[in-house]
């Protein structure tokens, strides 16, 4: 005997870690893959697994990238450039990721800049050395550059606009 499982024990095993997994987080296909790597699955049961929790609904990339980028826009105010990174690195296709990143318009992206802008620096950037800084943190979270200067003037306008008493 060479101490490994039978292919249907390593399989059921394979589900059930991947069930495991899913059920603390919901992860990507390939995140799972990898996970089931780092617990010495073998490859055929892997496959399998994949297969099945996919074929239940329960591993959906494209499903998976919708909400992170809806997520991530929302909460965090990421722009579209940290999102596509991020999931890339998650291991998603490239096509879902020009899908979900395309379903942001550029007046959404800047308005979402703009509240972000907001919250970090509520009242006028006085100088150069403040404008810089709100423009590196645009970029920082995943705005164009071009995008984040667009945001900057937009926000200096704003902010000398007299308040309504």
């Amino acid at each position: 005997m060479d101490g490994s499982l039978p292919a249907r024990d390593e399989g059921q095993r394979a589900i059930e870690l991947a069930y495991r997994a899913l059920s603390a987080r919901e992860r990507t296909v390939s995140e799972l893959r990898s996970f089931l790597e780092r617990k010495r699955v073998g490859p055929e049961a892997i496959e399998d697994a994949v297969a099945e929790l996919c074929e239940a609904g329960m591993l959906d990339d494209a499903r998976y990238a919708r909400q992170f980028a809806e997520d991530k826009r929302t909460l965090e105010r990421w722009g579209t450039s940290r999102i596509a990174r991020d999931l890339h690195r998650r291991g998603i296709e490239p096509h879902l990721i020009e899908e979900v990143t395309l379903s942001q318009g550029h007046a959404d992206e800047l308005a979402s800049a703009l509240v972000l802008l907001g919250d970090r620096f509520p009242g006028p950037l006085a100088d150069d050395r403040a404008r810089d800084k709100a423009w590196r943190m645009l970029v920082r979270r995943g705005y164009e550059p071009e995008l984040a200067y667009e945001a900057l003037r937009a926000h200096g306008r704003d902010s000398q606009e007299p308040r309504a008493a």
